[in-house]
Order: C-alpha cells, then structure tokens, then sequence
C-alpha cells in the first residue's frame, strides 16, 4: 500500500512544512504502508497549460506526463492543506485540475492548517476530490493557532485517519482492478 503525503503550500515560510515532518514521522512507525512525502514547492507545476481537458487523459506536456506516472502510482493521499481565505491553497487546486483519472478510486484524508484548523479549507477540498471520485475519510487532523508549540498532541487522531485512509484505499484497489 503507497499513500502520498501531498504538501499543499508553497508559500515561503509555511507552517505547513512543519507539520507534514511531524505527519511524516507518525506514519513511518505504521507497518501497513508506506508513505512518501510529495512538496508541491518541488513538483513546480506551472499554471495549468494543458489544451485537453484532463478527463480526456491527452497529456501534451512531459511534466504533465511526470506528475500523471507520479500520482497513478499511489492507493491513496493525506492532504496537508493550509487555510487561505476560507480555501485551499491555488497551488494545490492547480495540482489536482491537472489530472483526472489518476486521481479516481482511491482514498484522502486531511490535515487541515490555520486559524481554525483548516475546517473551511478541507470541507473546500472534499468537494473538488469528490468531483475526482476521491474518497474521504471522515476524521481529518485539525492544526490551529498554538498547535505547532512542542510536540503535537494530535497522534490518536492521526492514527485514527490513517487507519480509515489504509482501510479506504485497501478496498478501492479492486475497484480500480475492475476499471482497468
């Protein structure tokens, strides 16, 4: 089992960055899968300049072919999403417009960061995954004003979301198998 750690901010200075070592270091002491830090800072898609819609899967650009092999590689996805203006971050929106297909039948959970926990920027998410047949797990982690002093208390919760993401995108495989 392969799930993605996708670090939705690119911002200088995020505090996401932080909390996506810590997410990092929680999950590498889980032995039912493994996981891979994706930083969108890295990846550098440009602003969306495919002339096909995604859906059609007609990649004219080799980073589009790039990110299209990355992501069709994993079962599943924990979005690290910052909250900016009661949103996700553009950068990730931009991320997932790209593909569609790869995206289908697998499985997302949340750690949501900001003022309010990111609450307004997940729910945000969760309709854009529904629309890439994503599905979502109900508990998501929540990071607000304070939480990044010491070490986070949020470990119960975050096992608990990737028990439901592991469990998730272990029953979406075949459905996938049976897409294909």
């Amino acid at each position: 089992m392969r799930i993605a750690v996708i670090l939705g901010s690119t911002r200088p200075g995020r505090r996401s960055e932080e909390v996506a070592r810590w997410v990092m270091n929680v999950a590498g002491t889980r032995g039912d899968a493994s996981f891979d830090l994706i930083d969108l800072a890295e990846v550098n898609l440009p602003l969306l300049d495919e002339p096909v819609p995604a859906l059609f899967g007609e990649y004219a650009h080799a980073h589009t072919r790039e990110w299209s092999s990355v992501i069709a590689s994993y079962d599943g996805f924990v979005f690290i999403t910052p909250e900016y203006n009661h949103s996700f971050s553009a950068a990730l929106k931009n991320a997932l417009d790209y593909l569609y297909a790869e995206w289908n039948d697998k499985a997302a959970g949340f750690v949501g960061v900001g003022g309010t926990g990111g609450l307004r920027a997940v729910e945000q998410l969760r309709l854009v995954l529904a629309e890439l047949k994503v599905a979502t797990v109900r508990t998501q982690v929540a990071f607000g004003r304070g939480d990044l002093q010491g070490e986070p208390e949020h470990h119960e919760t975050l096992h608990a979301m990737l028990d439901e993401l592991v469990a998730w995108a272990s029953a979406l495989r075949s459905v996938r198998a049976v897409a294909a």
